[in-house]
């Protein structure tokens, strides 16, 4: 079941069809990317195995337990709180919204192959605090996992996620009544009355060899009543980040993917320098940077992305460490505490597989 559920039928199916992002079978990017790939330069198995300096930390991250703070009110109204990768609890205007939950070990359809985690998750999912919705933007391994899910299935939440993702929900024991599909610009509004908004992405989707792009990926805008804040997911470079910025916008908090990039993925990943194009065509608010700092997926050192973000752009950035909540509005300066983790030698006790997560071949 770690792999692909069953495909669409009934009205999910009419849905999908139905979507102009789906045609000839498959969901397929609206938007032309701003960056194209450059696929003579594509790393091969051999590199991710035997070749890269610093692709992991030598030394443990700092890790802070939220769980006190999360006790206490946010005085200021938003409150994010990074658990590693693209794993954020943002607790907005009375609203706590966990998205894309990556608890496992490895990222990977194999328990005992793949990229492994550099550092335990802050907090075990049963210490989580009651949850008003889990987001999830797009069904690769880093971004749906299966533990994860099964876990939080347990607890009742609702979650909202991309067209067609449901599939691999329901498969793993999510009631279809808890589960949201949204297609690009459709929204949902929580008892409460958080909004959340579908979104463009220029990405790719799919668990296995027979399933690409039969889910959509998608970016997220979340409004409350005081504050809004935008979640990439995964995505490369594309003129949506302003049409996003125009129609969603303006945003308190925007979490961007910076980590896992290459040249050859330039049109389905951002990395640092992109990254902050997005945030400049989005508009507004301070930056907290996801998708990097807990599993070794490309080739370039582990902090790079970090680096390269507070050498061009330290102001508005929000770098917490892991499991820390901070207040978007009250931070002044970024302490750069991954310079504290020494660079080491980065191959895992098991080589990590490339596949599908980590070598996107196409647009």
């Amino acid at each position: 079941m770690v792999f692909s559920a069953r495909r669409a039928n009934g009205l999910r199916l009419e849905r999908i069809q139905a979507s102009r992002q789906y045609a000839d079978g498959g969901f397929m990017n609206t938007y032309q990317p701003s960056v194209q790939r450059v696929p003579e330069g594509r790393p091969t198995l051999a590199d991710f195995l035997f070749r890269g300096e610093g692709r992991t930390p030598a030394n443990p991250h700092p890790i802070i337990d939220p769980r006190a703070s999360w006790a206490s009110p946010v005085e200021t109204g938003l409150r994010a709180t990074w658990l590693g990768h693209s794993t954020v609890l943002l607790e907005i205007d009375g609203h706590r919204i966990l998205t894309d939950p990556v608890w496992g070990a490895r990222v990977s359809p194999l328990p005992f192959l793949g990229p492994k985690r550099f550092h335990p998750m802050p907090v075990d999912i049963a210490a989580l605090p009651p949850l008003d919705a889990v987001l999830i933007s797009h069904d690769h391994y880093d971004h749906l996992d299966y533990p994860s899910i099964r876990a939080l299935a347990k607890r009742r939440v609702p979650f909202v996620t991309s067209l067609g993702v449901g599939l691999h929900l329901e498969a793993w024991g999510v009631p279809a009544e808890r589960i949201v599909e949204l297609d690009w610009w459709e929204r949902t509004v929580l008892p409460g009355g958080l909004a959340i908004t579908a979104a463009p992405a220029h990405h790719y989707s799919g668990r296995g060899l027979r399933d690409r792009n039969v889910t959509l990926w998608s970016s997220f805008a979340l409004r409350g009543e005081h504050h809004a804040v935008f979640f990439s997911g995964d995505t490369g470079l594309s003129p949506a980040f302003a049409d996003i910025g125009q129609r969603l916008g303006p945003f308190d908090l925007v979490m961007l993917e910076v980590g896992a990039f290459h040249p050859a993925w330039g049109n389905v990943h951002l990395g640092p320098d992109n990254a902050l194009q997005a945030w400049a065509q989005l508009g507004s608010g301070r930056f907290l940077p996801v998708h990097w700092g807990t599993f070794n997926l490309a080739m370039h050192p582990w902090a790079q992305p970090a680096d390269v973000l507070l050498a061009h752009a330290s102001e508005g950035l929000v770098m917490p460490r892991l499991g820390e909540p901070v207040e978007p509005a009250r931070i002044e300066a970024v302490e750069p505490w991954w310079r504290g983790v020494a660079e080491g030698d980065w191959q895992d006790d098991a080589p990590q597989e490339a596949g599908p997560l980590v070598q996107p071949v196409q647009d």
